[in-house]
């Protein structure tokens, strides 16, 4: 099972579960710890292969990663915890997961917060990911990944960001990142369907405004979509809970309160 913790609320009956991105791990989250325990009951997981889910004997072996078999794992440990319902809250590719794990399980969803929320890879983002595909066994994947934090998070106010998720992204294995490149490199379909298909539970996008390759299709589906919300943060990339952490807190707090 993946790695996980909780902090138990006093009163609430209310879960809010984190889902960080590909390279990261729930320590991504400290900026939001303190304030969502104070009203909810948090659940911080570590994606396979990430963090402290190290790869188990069987997942070595298994060459097969999809986003529903990762998706079955966060199930696996909201089961695990008797988790009936939960808000879950995600941060790029986390998002994606989500998403999927609405499509699959939307009985167990609330609520969506999307941070930096990849719905559509545009024509640069998809010749990028094409690129790596080819040179992913000649280059260090950590050279790949650094190259890729450049390019998606760009500007100086990022720096904190590039440097947390490429620490993070040491810790990966070299099979374990080639693994999750390959599951990125064929999300157009199902992005493709995500677009399309409007699942009515309540989202919130909290966007960057410098977000410039996921924020245009971002505010198309926030128009489009019913029950559906966007927030786009001013002088920030990417990762808005790193960068922007009090607005963001203040913003998901107010807006999951509200959600009951």
């Amino acid at each position: 099972m993946l790695h996980y913790i909780t902090y138990q609320h006093k009163t609430s009956t209310t879960w809010v579960t984190f889902v960080h991105g590909a390279g990261g791990s729930s320590s991504i989250w400290y900026k939001q710890i303190r304030e969502f325990k104070k009203h909810f009951n948090v659940l911080l997981l570590d994606l396979r292969g990430h963090g402290n889910s190290k790869p188990s004997l069987k997942n070595v072996f298994d060459e097969k990663y999809t986003f529903d078999v990762i998706t079955n794992d966060i199930v696996e440990v909201i089961d695990h915890e008797e988790i009936e319902k939960s808000h879950f809250v995600g941060i790029s590719l986390g998002t994606i997961l989500i998403r999927n794990l609405a499509e699959n399980h939307p009985e167990r969803v609330e609520s969506m917060v999307m941070g930096g929320a990849i719905m559509k890879l545009n024509l640069r983002s998809q010749i990028l990911m094409k690129l790596g595909v080819i040179f992913k066994t000649v280059i260090p994947y950590l050279w790949l990944y650094k190259f890729f934090a450049i390019i998606i998070m760009p500007n100086k106010n990022h720096r904190e960001s590039r440097l947390l998720f490429v620490r993070e992204a040491k810790k990966l294995y070299q099979k374990e990142f080639i693994r999750w490149f390959k599951l990125t490199s064929e999300i157009n379909p199902l992005l493709q369907f995500f677009r399309s298909a409007d699942i009515k539970i309540p989202t919130l996008y909290v966007m960057g405004e410098e977000d410039y390759l996921f924020l245009p299709s971002i505010r198309k589906i926030a128009k489009s979509h019913q029950n559906s919300e966007l927030i786009v943060v001013e002088d920030c990339g990417h990762v808005v809970n790193v960068e922007q952490p009090n607005f963001f807190n203040e913003k998901v707090v107010a807006y999951l309160a509200q959600q009951g």
